[in-house]
């Protein structure tokens, strides 16, 4: 009997202690990242650096951290969510615009942890209290690289006065799909080469992919056989920077540094730097403390950044972008001025309604022109959610395809 009783004992204790090794298995992880691609994809590179140096920041141990890569926009991320919730992570992040609806299940399930996600527009009117969007006004940074764009067009073919030939302003554009992300960032960065080549357009190419380097190099040369004098996109992978280098038609990419691979072509890069966010979201896991329900980084926070210029740049470009960069921190510029762009010919309304609670429909519902103090009317991006709004086509854009 008393054998008997030992092995149960045994047995009970044989449990509890598997129990309290779940507990510390489960302790270790505070927070996860969830990624669509890997370190190959440039989109998907950038959050994983930033948020390793957000863990170092913070005093994470590796053990203490999780990142989870290759992560489809489907099922696959509502389990992935669970998973890192069930090994005790308190904040989740992922970085993809599919990734949404399955990381707001996995929060409405798991309300004790905190679930971010990039690029969303659901946090604001989901309301949930533990599910988060954030995303930066990135556009201000695309408009930058615009600017850096329109100096070297004007480098290249400008004549004694500055002025480009029409033919010699035509500009191209990869970008992924027709939403409203990839449309406010093309059309920024048009912008910002208007304010150096007032008569600068540009055709845009689309892939239906976020990364596809095949489809992405392809497209970058359909443009550059149809005239384009320098190439920018919002796709991930390498495949129109590469294109460009062996072309040798000036690039500017997106999400970092292209200069190592395209050091004759790569003139500079915009990105999001998504570090002061993640150590925002690892305090929210370590201390407690609150995370903002719709973040929208700035310029202002380190959040939209350039990377250091490439040899491409022309000369002169350091100083302007300074200037430019000042003007945007302190508000004195607005990107999607009214008077700066036209769509059909005529200004946008002043009562035009943008699609800001999106709905299945994508009915156009909030009215988005404000004025500044000095009376500059502008399409506010990014001040009614994090996500960008801004879908219309304005004039001096040509689509090439727009099935996506």
């Amino acid at each position: 009997m008393k054998k008997i009783l030992a092995l149960v004992l045994v047995v009970v204790m044989c449990i509890g202690c598997f129990g309290v090794l779940s507990a510390c298995n489960k302790s270790e992880i505070k927070v996860g990242l969830i990624c669509l691609h890997d370190e190959n994809s440039t989109y998907d590179n950038n959050f994983i650096q930033a948020f390793k140096a957000a863990c170092e920041a913070k005093g994470l141990t590796e053990k203490e951290y999780a990142i989870v890569t290759n992560v489809p926009e489907g099922t696959e991320c509502y389990n992935e969510a669970v998973n890192l919730a069930e090994k005790g992570a308190k904040a989740i992040f992922a970085d993809s615009f599919g990734h949404e609806s399955h990381m707001i299940r996995a929060a409405k399930e798991y309300t004790e942890v905190s679930f971010c996600h990039a690029t969303g527009t659901s946090a604001h009117t989901e309301n949930l209290p533990n599910f988060y969007n954030a995303f930066a006004a990135i556009y201000e940074g695309r408009y930058l690289a615009g600017v850096a764009a329109g100096m070297k067009l004007k480098e290249m073919y400008g004549d004694n006065a500055g002025n480009v030939s029409d033919a010699n302003a035509v500009i191209g554009y990869v970008g992924a799909f027709t939403y409203a992300e990839v449309v406010s960032g093309y059309t920024s960065f048009l912008l910002g080469v208007q304010s150096i080549v007032p008569n600068a357009t540009m055709k845009v190419k689309f892939t239906g992919s976020w990364y596809d380097q095949t489809e992405e190099a392809n497209a970058a040369q359909a443009l550059i056989d149809l005239g384009c004098k320098l190439i920018s996109q919002h796709a991930d992978s390498m495949g129109a920077p590469s294109t460009c280098e062996t072309a040798k038609v000036p690039n500017v990419s997106y999400n970092g540094s292209t200069e190592a691979s395209c050091p004759e072509t790569f003139i500079v890069s915009s990105k999001i730097n998504w570090q002061p966010y993640f150590e925002m979201m690892i305090d929210k896991a370590i201390k407690g403390t609150a995370i903002t329900q719709d973040y929208v980084g700035t310029i202002a926070d380190g959040s939209v950044q350039l990377t250091s210029l490439g040899a491409a740049a022309a000369e002169g470009t350091a100083a302007k972008l300074e200037e430019v960069k000042a003007a945007l921190a302190d508000g004195s510029l607005k990107v999607f001025d009214l008077s700066k762009f036209t769509v059909g010919g005529q200004p946008l309304a002043d009562d035009f309604q943008a699609d800001v609670d999106t709905d299945a429909a994508y009915t156009p519902d909030t009215a988005v022109i404000k004025t500044t103090s000095a009376g500059v009317k502008y399409f506010a991006e990014s001040e009614f959610r994090s996500a960008p709004y801004f879908s219309v086509n304005i004039d001096g854009i040509e689509l090439l395809n727009t099935k996506f």
